[in-house]
């Protein structure tokens, strides 16, 4: 049977959510999608994203793919996954693409966004967007550490505990923290992969450089170590986005 090949632009909140990968329980953004679209179509539909998020993570710009016998329009499958879905879930764009293409594999490179909420008072609009920072962070001293982060490196003392791959170097082509507000920064980094956690974990152990709880020196020795043990907590999951995927 002839199958076409779609591609889905993808926004979301992951508040409700038990991230971006099917589980048989939970509730997850790939369950939700690939549900509304068997009831769109009547099959069983899998689809394959660039890449996993962790339970309330959100994403401005998720890409995905799948393949059906449908002959639908992509405008027909993003007005309907968009009429059957929940509002936290959008179908930004739908296209067809070449029969190779593979959302994971084909991709080259992803950015992610940390946004940071730094002041005594937290907020009651938007908190799940942010993770708020009461003490003031010295934002020098978090720029010079993220600029070790630039190249590639192994970045086993930032990944998560029990999550072994056949090998932990990534190439990062930009870390970079920025004020857009007086009392909010975002983090953003852009690199070939990411580890599991890795953001999060880099987030949380940048935030103590700007607590002053380690220095510049101490977050290079960390990254050098490969020794999750050594870097600091996690950072919480809901002021990160993942905002772009390079084809």
């Amino acid at each position: 049977m002839d199958t076409r090949n779609y591609r889905l632009l993808i926004e979301y909140d992951g508040t409700r959510y038990h991230g971006w990968q099917r589980q048989t329980r939970d509730r997850t953004v790939q369950g939700a999608i690939e549900t509304a679209l068997k009831t769109m179509i009547g099959e069983e539909v899998t689809l394959i994203g660039s890449g996993r998020t962790d339970a309330g993570v959100h994403a401005l710009g998720q890409v995905a793919n799948f393949r059906c016998a449908a002959n639908l329009a992509p405008q027909a499958f993003q007005a309907g996954l968009n009429s059957l879905l929940d509002d936290d879930i959008v179908i930004c764009a739908c296209e067809l693409v070449n029969d190779a293409f593979h959302a994971r594999y084909d991709s080259r490179a992803k950015t992610y966004r940390y946004t940071i909420l730094n002041r005594p008072l937290p907020q009651a609009l938007g908190r799940q967007y942010a993770w708020h920072i009461r003490k003031a962070l010295d934002l020098n001293a978090m720029r010079k550490a993220a600029a070790h982060i630039v190249g590639t490196h192994d970045f086993k003392a930032f990944e998560g505990t029990g999550s072994p791959r056949s090998h932990t170097t990534r190439k990062v082509q930009r870390a970079e923290w920025m004020r857009q507000e007086p009392d909010r920064l975002h983090f953003e980094i852009e690199a070939d992969g990411f580890l599991r956690y890795m953001v999060r974990n880099l987030v949380g152990t940048l935030i103590d450089v700007g607590l002053g709880k380690k220095s510049v020196d101490d977050f290079l020795t960390i990254l050098q170590s490969r020794d999750r043990s050594q870097a600091s907590a996690t950072a919480p999951p809901q002021g990160l986005f993942l905002v772009s995927v390079k084809y």
